[in-house]
């Protein structure tokens, strides 16, 4: 395996890992008593820093759960441990992002909801904006198949991936773009992440893509990054490019929407997302794009009305 796609892939599981550590009730209990009733806190550290929490009134379920997530606490942080040997190993040393990369980051994440509701949109998810959130932040909802709603978390999974320090610090790249088609169709198809090597057609045009060559791929958007435009400029370019190569089974809008905004949050230069009331206009201006008829009106489409400066 690619080193770079070895430490990649480690730094999304030290991620995961993380994430389900933060979400244990996990440390030391202390049982306090007030007026007659008992409660649970909990001692624990965090990055060398000693915290306490306060966990619930006292019952022999809740302290059992505490002790059996203590074990899987300290399970979690060997794994941790050792993900991080590893990547010492593989020469990997953390870098650090600037402010403007930072404020970023906050940026895309507090607009995250109504990011994947709009590309949910795009992609004909039959979502609402309140149903959207819920799906994100964990609870369920009603009148939405299965289908749909996997789509939503693995853009949600998607985003998580890219927003990560360690993955900002990574080249918008093949390799990455790939990795991102993986969480993109994480239970759709088996070749998720994968070049595609079967035909496919697109609605609304007679034209065919062509199978894509993953060295011809991996050349042109290297051309592109090192384009003489605008960052802005070069982000619609690899957009645009990415979309109609179709470079995988599925998922290529979805998947080339959260590269590029890999690529801009990585300068600092804001977010890609197309609004929901222009995505027939948006449809309607790729297909001449396709055909190679126009490039100038869905290039100047996407930079005046989807896009978000920081």
């Amino acid at each position: 395996m690619d080193e770079k796609i070895q430490i990649m892939s480690l730094l999304q599981t030290k991620q995961d890992l993380e994430r389900s550590l933060s979400l244990l009730s996990y440390g030391a209990i202390e049982i306090r008593e007030t007026n007659g009733k008992q409660y649970i806190y909990v001692h624990y550290r965090e990055e060398g820093i000693a915290l306490t929490k306060y966990v619930g009134e006292y019952s022999k379920e809740l302290y059992d759960l505490i002790l059996n997530n203590s074990i899987k606490a300290k399970e979690i942080k060997k794994q941790i441990r050792d993900i991080i040997k590893r990547l010492k190993s593989l020469h990997y040393v953390e870098e650090t992002l600037s402010e403007k990369v930072e404020l970023n980051i906050d940026f895309a994440k507090r607009h995250l909801v109504d990011t994947i509701y709009k590309q949910a949109i795009l992609e004909g998810v039959a979502t609402t904006f309140a149903d959207t959130e819920s799906i994100i932040e964990g609870g369920k909802v009603n009148n939405m198949t299965s289908e749909d709603v996997l789509k939503i978390i693995n853009l949600k999974h998607a985003w998580e991936f890219i927003l990560n320090k360690n993955v900002m610090l990574e080249k918008s790249n093949f390799n990455l773009l790939c990795q991102i088609n993986k969480f993109v169709e994480e239970g759709f198809y088996y070749s998720a992440g994968k070049i595609r090597s079967v035909p496919v057609s697109i609605g609304g045009t007679n034209w065919v893509p062509t199978l894509p060559i993953e060295s011809v791929i991996k050349e042109e958007l290297e051309e592109i990054l090192h384009l003489q435009l605008e960052e802005i400029d070069i982000a619609i370019e690899m957009l645009l490019y990415v979309m109609k190569k179709q470079i995988f089974i599925d998922g290529n809008k979805r998947t080339s929407i959260i590269f590029i905004n890999h690529y801009l949050i990585s300068k600092g230069k804001g977010i890609i997302v197309i609004p929901t009331e222009q995505v027939e206009e948006f449809k309607n201006l790729l297909i001449p794009y396709y055909e190679g008829k126009d490039e100038v009106q869905i290039k100047k489409f996407i930079k005046e009305k989807c896009y978000m400066k920081l």
